[in-house]
């Protein structure tokens, strides 16, 4: 099965930080780009951040811009999220997913594969 698979996800608290990964394998390796997306306690999943495989250049959503910073190890085939200053409404399912071609879109319907998810509760 085609499926990125995360890590990292854990508790902290409010100020915090927590760093999760992303390792692809199989198929995954001729995807263009990668990208995080959370779903919140009884809300809609969102974008967080995306990175292309060659460039590195990268996207992020307003509300993490300048806390958060996607990355990735092409040598491990492996995609990062460092979060920094985590606050509470940051406590989410974190989800990967890759995409083939090279734009950075924010619409979750434009991923082709997703993981399962990793929790990460911030408490105040």
């Amino acid at each position: 099965q085609v499926q990125p698979v995360e890590s990292g996800g854990g508790l902290v608290q409010a100020g915090g930080s927590l760093r999760l990964s992303c390792a692809t394998s199989g198929r995954l390796f001729s995807m263009d780009a990668m990208g995080w997306f959370r779903q919140g306690p009884g809300k809609e999943r969102e974008f967080v951040a995306a990175i292309r495989w060659r460039s590195a250049s990268t996207l992020y959503a307003d509300s993490v811009k300048g806390r958060f910073t996607i990355s990735r190890d092409n040598a491990k085939n492996t995609v990062y999220l460092q979060m920094n200053s985590l606050k509470p409404e940051d406590t989410a399912v974190y989800y990967c997913a890759a995409r083939q071609g090279l734009r950075l879109p924010v619409r979750m319907e434009e991923y082709d594969y997703w993981g399962q998810g990793t929790q990460v509760t911030v408490s105040s």
